[in-house]
């Protein structure tokens, strides 16, 4: 199935532009992550060992037509946002496609400005020439100002989600 995401770049600001991520980005994009927190706290520390696994990540994202990874950036900063969105065809909801906004992420130096505000609203503003009838994400529950964010934005905290993360291994219980 091939969706037809927005056509890119696109002005975020005069000076912010979004476009789609290349294999060059990945580094920026680590660095986003290991600039956080949260994720750093999960494992994404941005160390050189662990790129084989980030750049076959991104291939996997990059060759999937429901998959998009965007990066914000300016001339003059480079890099400063990141965000992965997936459309997810399902069954509930008369079967409605899903559109998931995922690893939204804005560097330390530049948080508050606004560019992460215009990253989730072209989001959902591209939802409907998507098909996506729903716009979704989830958030850290240690994340309570971005909750505030994401509700300022029209988000209602709707659900509980849960995660389990299986044993590293490739051998099924019996």
């Amino acid at each position: 199935m091939s969706h037809a995401w927005p056509e890119l770049p696109v002005d975020l600001t005069p000076e912010v532009r979004m476009r789609r991520a290349t294999l060059r980005d990945v580094d920026a994009i680590l660095r986003l992550l290991g600039d956080d927190a949260v994720s750093a706290g999960r494992g994404d520390l941005n160390r050189p060992e662990d790129r084989p696994a980030y750049e076959r990540a991104f291939a996997a994202i990059d060759r999937d037509p429901a998959q998009l990874l965007l990066v914000a950036e300016s001339e003059a900063d480079g890099v400063m946002g990141t965000m992965q969105l997936t459309l997810i065809p399902g069954m509930a909801r008369r079967g409605a496609m899903r559109l998931q906004i995922e690893a939204v992420r804005v560097r330390s130096d530049r948080r508050s400005g606004g560019i992460g505000g215009r990253m989730i609203r072209w989001a959902m503003d591209a939802a409907p020439g998507v098909g996506a009838a729903l716009v979704q994400l989830t958030s850290d529950a240690a994340r309570v100002d971005a909750h505030r964010f994401y509700e300022r934005l029209g988000f209602a905290p709707s659900h509980v989600g849960f995660k389990y993360t299986p044993p590293p291994s490739n051998t099924l219980r019996g």
